[in-house]
């Protein structure tokens, strides 16, 4: 009996390791991320929005240009950093004026200009691994102030709230992005 709850002990103790080292590998390591993980919450009547993403910082790097190093213009963009972003509603929104319904999508963008296109994905993934045939739904989202408070580390937030709506906002450098979220009547 002594012999089998060493074994039983012995094989979760590997399973733990195990699954940890599979962690570390997909990240790189075990480390603090350059780019930290963040989330954000919402409730917008009764319905809750959560999104969680990673926060690069420019760190003297061009962004949202053609030939940019970070999240160049006309390209999908993981809008953040590690994996995909993801965004959760707990009920059916409507996201730049399409019906979405409830559930967790990875959340991507392309910037261009004053109008990027915001895009809701069925598959999460690691950073890089975007699937156009996985795409919910494409709305276009217009910059709202291409010349906002300068902010080094990409954040996302909301503003404009009331009952049945609300902006989540994506804003890095000197670039906000505002895209309606409607719950109600649909």
């Amino acid at each position: 009996m002594k012999k089998l709850i060493q074994l039983s002990f012995l094989m979760v103790l590997t399973a733990f390791f195990v699954a940890e080292t599979a962690v570390a590998q997909e990240r790189g390591n075990n480390s603090a991320r350059p780019s930290p993980n963040a989330s954000v919450s919402q409730t917008i009547g009764t319905t809750e929005v959560t999104v969680t993403y990673g926060r690069p910082a420019i760190k003297g790097r061009t962004y949202f240009e053609e030939d940019a190093d970070l999240a160049p213009s006309g390209r999908v963009w993981r809008t953040g950093a590690n994996e995909s972003a993801a965004i959760t509603f707990s009920d059916d929104v409507m996201v730049g004026g399409e019906k979405v319904e409830a559930g967790t999508y990875s959340l991507y963008s392309m910037p261009n200009g004053d109008e990027w296109t915001i895009i809701l994905n069925n598959k999460l993934s690691w950073g890089t691994q975007y699937d156009m045939g996985e795409d919910y739904v494409r709305v276009p989202a217009a910059v709202v102030n291409n010349d906002a408070p300068m902010m080094e580390w990409f954040a996302i937030y909301f503003d404009t709230l009331s009952q049945n709506k609300a902006h989540l906002n994506l804003h890095w450098g000197t670039t906000k992005v505002a895209v309606p979220i409607t719950i109600g009547d649909m």
